[in-house]
């Protein structure tokens, strides 16, 4: 790599690593660790081929998304998380509780569903992609995602009924998650 190239790859990671970083950790069910590692490793495989990238960031946000999909296909066994510090520190101070305590409960919905069925979720609405683009994506038909869509969002609805009532307000037969709470921290 050239060192203007190079200069154009650091520049675009300090500008955009935050924001993937956030789709990752949702891809990756609220593991912050394993959403690093997604990120890191995406960020490798586009600095390799960072002189024909023609748009980085979709580049970088498709293998985020292929990779997360070869992830749940190896069926790996679930590790718990340990951690130091409760996920909802104190860097926000003007959180709101009733904010944090929809990121908890969104965070903790999401960790319990498939990673299919949380690929698929984050791709719809958190990433507010077509079905024709999500099935592009996770090598799937169209069909494929609107099934899944249905049957993750059902899942959704019964692992938290209390999502409803915490970030819905007046619309709580909405049948769609509210992903704007977790933008607010990865």
């Amino acid at each position: 790599m050239d060192v203007q190239a190079q200069e154009n790859f650091r520049k675009f990671v300090a500008n955009r690593s935050y924001a993937l970083l956030r789709t990752a950790v949702l891809l990756s069910g609220g593991d912050r660790h394993a959403a690093e590692d997604l990120l890191q490793n995406a960020l490798i495989k586009a600095a390799g081929r960072w002189h024909r990238i023609d748009e980085p960031e979709a580049y970088v946000r498709q293998i985020l998304y292929r990779q997360q999909v070869s992830r749940w296909r190896l069926k790996w066994p679930r590790r718990e998380t340990s951690v130091g510090e409760p996920p909802e520190g104190t860097r926000h101070v003007t959180d709101s509780a009733a904010a944090a305590e929809l990121r908890v409960v969104m965070r903790g919905a999401l960790a319990r569903l498939t990673a299919r069925q949380r690929s698929v979720l984050v791709l719809r609405y958190y990433e507010d992609l077509p079905e024709a683009d999500v099935a592009r994506l996770l090598g799937c038909s169209v069909g494929t995602v609107r099934s899944t869509t249905h049957r993750s969002l059902a899942r959704l609805r019964a692992l938290a009924p209390e999502l409803a009532a915490l970030g819905q307000g007046a619309d709580e037969q909405s049948s769609t998650p509210d992903f704007s709470a977790l933008e607010a921290r990865p």
